[in-house]
Parts: C-alpha cells; structure tokens; sequence
C-alpha cells in the first residue's frame, strides 16, 4: 500500500511540475506524458486532495485558480492580468436576482471567479468550465444547455439547445469573441458556437462583450454579431 501510495505521489508532482510549464494539460497528454492510463490519472484525482482540477478535458492548477490556469486556445500569460480585469469589469455589472448567460473561452472563467460567491443570481451556459464554477457557488441557480460534447472549447451544442432557450428570459448576456473588428464586428473559431450566441443576444434585454484588447482588429472565420450589436464591449481598459 506505501508502495501505491508512494507511486501516486511521485506522479502528482510530475504532473504539477508540467502543467505549471504548459499552463493547462490535455488528460490524454498528461497520461502519455507519464505513461500511465487515462483511468489511472483519474483515480489519482479522485480524492480530491491533489489540487489539481479536471475541467473540460484540461488539468489545471487549483491553486493558481481555475481563472488564471484554464486555457483552450493557448492563452499566453500576458494576456491573463487583461483577461482577469475585463471578467471583473464585466462582473460588477450583475445584481441579485440577475439571470445572466456566461459564454465559453478563456476570458468567462474570469468574470465566473470575480463573481461574489454569495450572490443569489441564475446562471445559463453551455461551457463545460463555467458549469463547474457556477456549481460551487452556494446561492447560484445553474443552467446547463445540453448537448453534444465539444472538447475543443468545452461546449455542449445541440437544437435541443436551441430550443431549450426559447424558455428562458435573460437579463445579461456576457459573451466572448476571438476577435472584434469594426469592419467585420465579432468572430469566434467555432461555427457550432454562433447559432448559440445569437439566440443568446436575441433574448438577452442586453448584450455585452467581454474581450481583452488583444482581441480587437483579429478576424477569425465565425462571423456571429456586428461590432455595434453590443450594448457595451468591455476590455481591461473599460
């Protein structure tokens, strides 16, 4: 058993040793990376004890927070100091009572962590990573949008999806955008996400998007609003 144990151990400090180099770490990667199964790192994760969370495929460092480790499309860490202060931006802008969609990517965990824990307000999203944080929040009504599992930016899309919207009245959209150009207005780089983020806007009493301004002036291929669609875009600069 002190063998087992010993053994878990030593793979618990492998792992945080390479995901604090990365950033985040795929399962699959880590597994390879120690050449164990998948299974295996789960059971080691299991108890709850290693400060390392599974969040859309991703491992994380808990104790850098799940805002500030989390990435799906390679973040770099200049960026993150932006991205934490646009979510708190965005943040401050919910009330009690509020029903708020949070959208997916890199910058959402950040408006999720700067939301005060005892905040009684009802949560839609259809993100993995937002789901788990909603989940922990002690006063939060959490719903999750199904559907099938995307794992390259932890989402959920199905027409159920869709037709699931049609029941629920949103005060706040906070979405997020992989670019914001004036000419081309909002883009992201999954076309699954745009059918989401329109019916999103279309429901939401208002819409706000929450980028960092490395994003302005970047185009990616999935077209989703004009730049002026917005109620209000917020970047770390306000």
């Amino acid at each position: 058993m002190s063998e087992t144990v010993d053994r878990r151990g030593a793979r618990l400090e492998r792992l945080r040793a390479l995901i604090a180099r990365e950033g985040s770490l795929r399962l699959a990667e880590a597994a390879r990376a120690l050449d164990v199964s998948t299974m295996t790192l789960r059971r080691d994760l299991a108890d709850g004890g290693s400060g390392i969370d599974l969040l859309g495929g991703h491992l994380v460092d808990r104790r850098h927070g799940p805002a500030a480790a989390y990435t799906l499309e390679g973040a770099t860490p200049s960026h993150l100091a932006a991205k934490a202060e646009a979510g708190r931006r965005a943040a401050a802008l919910i009330k009690p009572g509020d029903t708020i969609f949070v959208d997916c990517g890199t910058t959402m965990p950040h408006l999720m962590a700067a939301i005060p824990q005892e905040l009684e307000i009802t949560i839609v999203c259809y993100a993995l990573p937002i789901a788990s944080q909603a989940s922990r929040m002690a006063r939060a009504q959490l719903f999750l949008l199904g559907g099938l599992f995307h794992p390259g930016s932890a989402t959920f899309f199905s027409k159920d999806t869709l037709r699931g919207l049609k029941r629920l009245g949103i005060a706040k959209a906070f979405l997020s955008a992989g670019g914001i150009d004036a000419q081309q207005g909002a883009t992201c780089s999954n076309f699954h996400e745009v059918p989401v983020k329109r019916a999103i806007m279309e429901r939401a009493a208002r819409s706000y998007l929450v980028v960092d301004s490395s994003k302005q002036g970047l185009v990616k291929p999935a077209r989703f609003a004009a730049s002026d669609a917005f109620h209000r875009i917020i970047t770390e600069n306000g």
